[in-house]
């Protein structure tokens, strides 16, 4: 959206049956839009360690940001703060902390390459890995354990994460990248609310 009000207008109208529980402009305002007990339609069609309805399962946070320009640090602190209260609330691990272009490689792309991902890993509020390793096992078999669910587009949207300056086919180190967090956060299945 153009502007965090357009988002807003979009994000509380029936009518485009899309919303989510937070809003957070790039002044730092936050906005609540759904109850956090409640369900959301933000993820859509996607999936993350095996599970497939994300929207019930999870809590969905918008950030104003075009994708093209860095966070703003109000933003990024008000993130950071909302992150903290829910994850102990809600007794979330940081490896559950995901984009949508992690759930939905290919059709979404945000938050990002912009998006400071390593920034929050060193806040705990995400994960983070590196490895001295200099190749791995399957990129695709290391993926979905660590919770991708494996399209076409999972190198793409592992690498706006983790990577987001690498382009071009498979490389080693994707493979090694994403074998050391495979092994250091494993994906828990997490139960079907049914």
């Amino acid at each position: 959206m153009a502007s965090s009000q357009l988002a807003l207008e979009r994000l509380c109208d029936p009518e485009f049956e899309v919303s989510a529980h937070y809003l957070i402009c790039s002044t730092g305002t936050l906005y609540q839009l759904v109850s956090d007990e409640m369900r959301a339609w933000h993820a859509g069609v996607g999936s993350w360690g095996g599970l497939d309805d994300i929207n019930s399962h999870s809590i969905g946070i918008e950030l104003d940001n075009n994708g093209q320009v860095p966070f703003t640090e109000v933003q990024m602190n008000c993130l950071k703060a909302l992150l903290r209260d829910l994850m102990t609330r809600f007794d979330i691990p940081p490896s559950r902390v995901i984009g949508h272009s992690d759930m939905a490689p290919g059709r979404k792309s945000d938050p990002g390459a912009m998006f400071d991902w390593q920034d929050l890993a060193a806040a705990g509020l995400s994960v983070w890995a590196t490895t001295d390793q200099q190749d791995g096992p399957a990129f695709d078999r290391a993926a979905a354990a660590f919770g991708y669910p494996i399209t076409p587009y999972t190198l793409e949207a592992f690498r706006l994460r983790f990577r987001p300056k690498s382009h071009g086919p498979e490389e080693p180190s994707d493979r090694a990248l994403m074998q050391a967090l495979a092994a250091a956060y494993p994906v828990d299945p997490i139960p079907d609310a049914g």
